[in-house]
């Protein structure tokens, strides 16, 4: 496994990070043997970089993935979030913060959490989450219950206005950076290198759409998006390449997010996302994969309330 510092946090993370919201039967379902399996397997491959969040099985997935790292939590970065409560449910009060993390300890059963982020901060009013939510994280870090605030979302330019008025230790987004964008990378990059946010990539397979399964019913990128990644996927399939794999691959590539979070839910998962460390890009697929993508390359989908559209 390799290990790149987090930003300013001092702290190493493994380039591959578990993301748990499959655990909650987001994609499919999952029984809670599975999902422990998964984990010991993440955590034997050398992942310590856990992601989860109330939203995900609206807790179920919180509750699973405290139950498997029993007697496990001093091997791994435990990373939840805020905010985000279902589809519809937001709260970005301090006071539904207090009650969320405490919530959320018990069913990790743990008495701390390492990265306490903000969720979808485009769905909450950046004002309140610049002038309540965060300081709301700054009082959970003085007790103790928190190390590290981060925020997390899809839209960039909120994310960057938040981190530009209120201290952050990490940004997570996701679908930003993989074969179907490099906005991460264009966008919010150099506004957190430049401060010393550590950047978290999530979602480096599109959401399912880079995968021979293919996206969810439900996945909001537009219809030449979801073609474009059929076509990569086509591409690499007739070559005998696994897409995931070389997705993957090519996001463990970009030296500038210090993690890439993808879903996890069996071991065979885990040893899967794990060949990628292994399996080098050949240059001239990925050039005929830039080249099938084209049509649907950085075109995002919109995201949040009204309001926050003009920060882009």
């Amino acid at each position: 496994m390799e290990y790149r510092p987090l930003g300013k946090t001092g702290v190493q993370v493994s380039s591959i990070g578990f993301g748990a919201s499959p655990l909650g039967n987001e994609f499919r379902p999952v029984t809670a043997s599975e999902g422990e399996r998964a984990v010991d397997a993440a955590i034997d491959r050398g992942i310590n970089f856990f992601d989860v969040a109330p939203y995900y099985g609206r807790t179920l997935a919180e509750e699973r993935l405290g139950n498997a790292l029993a007697g496990k939590r001093a091997s791994v970065l435990l990373a939840t979030k805020c905010g985000r409560y279902d589809r519809e449910d937001f709260d970005f009060s301090a006071d539904r913060t207090y009650a969320s993390i405490e919530a959320s300890l018990l069913r990790l059963r743990t008495d701390y959490i390492d990265f306490y982020q903000v969720h979808d901060v485009e769905f909450g009013s950046v004002r309140q989450i610049v002038d309540e939510t965060i300081p709301a994280l700054q009082e959970l870090q003085r007790q103790g219950k928190v190390r590290f605030i981060g925020i997390t979302g899809y839209s960039l330019g909120v994310l960057r206005q938040i981190a530009s008025q209120a201290r952050v230790d990490t940004i997570l987004s996701y679908c930003r950076y993989n074969l179907l964008s490099d906005e991460l990378d264009r966008s919010l990059r150099p506004f957190a290198e430049s401060a010393g946010i550590g950047l978290i990539n999530a979602s480096p397979l599109h959401m399912g759409v880079l995968t021979v399964q293919g996206p969810p019913a439900w996945h909001p990128a537009a219809p030449e998006v979801l073609a474009a990644g059929k076509r990569a996927v086509d591409l690499l399939v007739q070559q005998r390449v696994d897409p995931s794999v070389f997705a993957l691959r090519y996001c463990l590539d970009y030296p500038n997010a210090a993690t890439n979070v993808v879903g996890m839910s069996s071991a065979e998962n885990v040893a899967a996302n794990c060949l990628a460390l292994e399996t080098p890009i050949d240059p001239g697929l990925l050039a005929a994969v830039h080249e099938a993508v084209a049509g649907g390359y950085n075109k995002p989908w919109p995201s949040g309330i009204p309001e926050n559209a003009a920060f882009g």
